[in-house]
């Protein structure tokens, strides 16, 4: 995928269920003269997203869809997809998994921040699992959202040593540090 003519941002959603600190730092990174995407969209699966009070704070569009019905969601989602015009997707701690057919309508133009070193440890409990298998080294993936879970291909990763004092919570929030550089670093490196 290549950026757009001329000088106009590529239109993007960000994806998220929990706290937002990888949106956020992909909002400051949208205002940048270099970033290629404008933040036009937030989507959560959750009211009580934490990472929602970025929407009022930068005054950016924000729907939430309960995952009750999955295909009757999606379609509901698509709609305002379709209304602001987006052209990419970012998830960003997202929690549910896109069904094939949403993942084929944005092929090749959505992407996802994974913390392990994929293709280690896809889904859940990455650092835990990371740390219990006496891991030397962990980590945090951007990669191509397709199909299957935490499988496509990978745009960036960063590498972290593990510290024999670390625990899944310090682990958590090195990877995180990291996760901030490359996942802007990856935008820019798919879209300019």
């Amino acid at each position: 995928m290549t950026k757009l003519i001329g000088s106009k941002k590529i239109k993007t959603a960000v994806f998220i269920s929990g706290t937002g600190s990888n949106l956020k730092n992909l909002i400051k990174f949208s205002k940048k003269r270099n970033s290629p995407i404008s933040i036009d969209l937030i989507v959560s699966n959750s009211s009580k997203s934490k990472g929602l009070k970025y929407a009022d704070q930068f005054k950016i569009k924000k729907k939430i869809f309960s995952f009750d019905h999955v295909t009757n969601t999606e379609r509901k989602i698509l709609i305002q997809l379709n209304k602001y015009e987006i052209n990419f997707i970012c998830l960003a701690g997202f929690m549910k998994i896109l069904s094939k057919n949403f993942i084929k309508k944005f092929k090749g133009k959505i992407i996802n921040i994974h913390p392990s070193l994929l293709p280690k440890y896809k889904g859940l409990n990455t650092h835990e699992r990371a740390i219990k298998n006496k891991d030397k080294f962990a980590g945090c993936s951007v990669h191509y959202v397709t199909e299957k879970l935490d499988s496509g291909k990978i745009i960036m990763q960063k590498k972290i040593k593990i510290a024999n004092k670390d625990n899944s919570y310090s682990l958590a929030k090195k990877v995180l540090k990291q996760e901030h550089k490359i996942y802007p670093a990856s935008i820019i490196k798919i879209l300019n």
